[in-house]
């Protein structure tokens, strides 16, 4: 009977030892071994990737700004060329129509909405019109007189 009685003893002690071993074992986990030092570098790995792609994101979308507001630029003069084609036409076409210019040859140059005319008129009242035309037409913004009156002798 006693090996009866000293069975429970046994499982006792053998149950206490693995709980021990478990305890034991569990306090070692907290050091770091290999896996986890691995683990931590792909972390850390990961993380520095990633503030780098944010970066990089950050300076293409700064170089995107920076092109499309040069591009708003560029856009801008190909509009005052063409705001600046569409005053020379409209001055020009004015002029032909107009039975006092008609016949006489004015030069009509207009470079962001100012309008530069020469040429060599017969009287005063031709120049006089001219400048009428050109300050009655929409975007000129200022003009640069170069007629010259040269009455032609009869």
């Amino acid at each position: 009977m006693k090996i009866k009685n000293d069975q429970p003893m046994i499982f006792s002690n053998v149950f206490v030892t693995l709980l021990l071993a478990a305890v034991i074992g569990l306090t070692g986990c907290k050091q770091e071994g290999p896996a986890e030092e691995a683990g931590k570098k792909v972390d850390e790995s990961v993380e520095r990737t990633q503030e780098r792609l944010e970066e990089g994101t950050e300076q293409r979308q700064e170089s995107m700004e920076e092109r499309d507001e040069a591009m708003g630029q560029k856009s801008g003069s190909v509009e005052e060329y063409m705001d600046d084609s569409a005053i020379t036409a409209k001055i020009k076409a004015e002029m032909v129509a107009d039975p006092l210019l008609s016949a006489t040859k004015i030069d009509v140059i207009t470079d962001k909405g100012v309008v530069k005319l020469s040429g060599v008129l017969n009287s005063q009242q031709s120049a006089d019109r001219a400048l009428e035309i050109v300050r009655s037409v929409k975007g000129v913004k200022s003009v640069e007189n170069n007629l010259v009156v040269s009455p032609v002798s009869r």
